[in-house]
């Protein structure tokens, strides 16, 4: 007599489980890169006024946000008429209300008459940029700016070169722009991959803290685990059908005469 073969469910389980998989990473990978193009914009750094933050022709994502939800320590992208008329990237050292100086005796920033840590800076640590030691303060330029209600003081993570505020002391508002300027907030360098840039510490026991993380990190993990879930979904299919083949082999019966 002639082989049957017998199909349980297995390879339909493997198949439907497969599938899923695959429509759910899609879903997620999809849908990571779409929210990402919403709320990022890329930009490509053109000075080095920001090293060592970030570094001149370094590609970034910046969050799309309104200029009223910028605070202290944020790295934004503005553009306005006094400083060129073009997009440049500054850190965020003082908003409405403040007055920012430097240097203290310590060689530090001064927010309100608050000393500021700026780890970020070129030097090891602004807590110990001090002049006797022969290290580098702040500022190589002593000032005092007192930053109008609705206006951002801005400067360079590389002080020694940076155009910035400090070049606009002169200027109506003393160095600062409009929030309405601001056009983003730079969360991460994407190229070289040197990864997301944080808000500083020392900005967060000031009055209004520092702004809260961007999605960012969101959607690059719904992009990995989509891409993940794509992959696997489409290698368990064919494993798991051939493993019910496997499992269910033909049974033959013969007549013994």
């Amino acid at each position: 007599m002639s082989g049957s073969v017998r199909h349980d469910g297995r390879g339909r389980l493997g198949s439907t489980l497969s599938n899923l998989a695959v429509a759910v990473g899609c879903v997620l990978f999809l849908g990571g890169f779409a929210w990402g193009a919403v709320v990022y914009k890329p930009y490509t750094v053109p000075t080095d006024s920001m090293t060592p933050t970030v570094n001149a022709g370094d590609r970034v994502l910046a969050e799309r946000v309104d200029g009223d939800d910028v605070r202290r320590g944020d790295v934004v992208v503005f553009t306005d008429t006094a400083w060129g008329d073009m997009p440049m990237v500054k850190r965020v050292v003082g908003v409405g209300g403040d007055k920012v100086a430097c240097c203290d005796k310590g060689g530090r920033l001064t927010v309100d008459g608050e000393p500021v840590e700026e780890p970020y800076l070129r030097a090891a640590g602004a807590s110990s940029l001090l002049p006797a030691e022969g290290k580098a303060p702040a500022s190589p330029q002593n000032f005092t700016a007192d930053v109008p209600e609705g206006q951002l003081f801005l400067l360079g993570d590389e002080r020694s070169t940076s155009m910035d505020s400090r070049v606009h002391l002169e200027d109506p508002g003393q160095g600062s722009v409009p929030r309405s300027a601001v056009q983003a907030r730079v969360d991460a360098v994407a190229w070289p991959m040197n990864g997301m840039i944080g808000r500083p510490a020392a900005f967060a026991a000031l009055p209004g803290g520092v702004s809260s993380e961007g999605p960012l990190p969101l959607q690059a993990g719904a992009l990995v685990v989509g891409v993940v879930l794509i992959l696997g979904g489409a290698a368990y299919g064919p494993l798991a059908a051939r493993s019910g083949r496997g499992a269910k082999r033909p049974k033959a019966s013969a007549d013994a005469h």
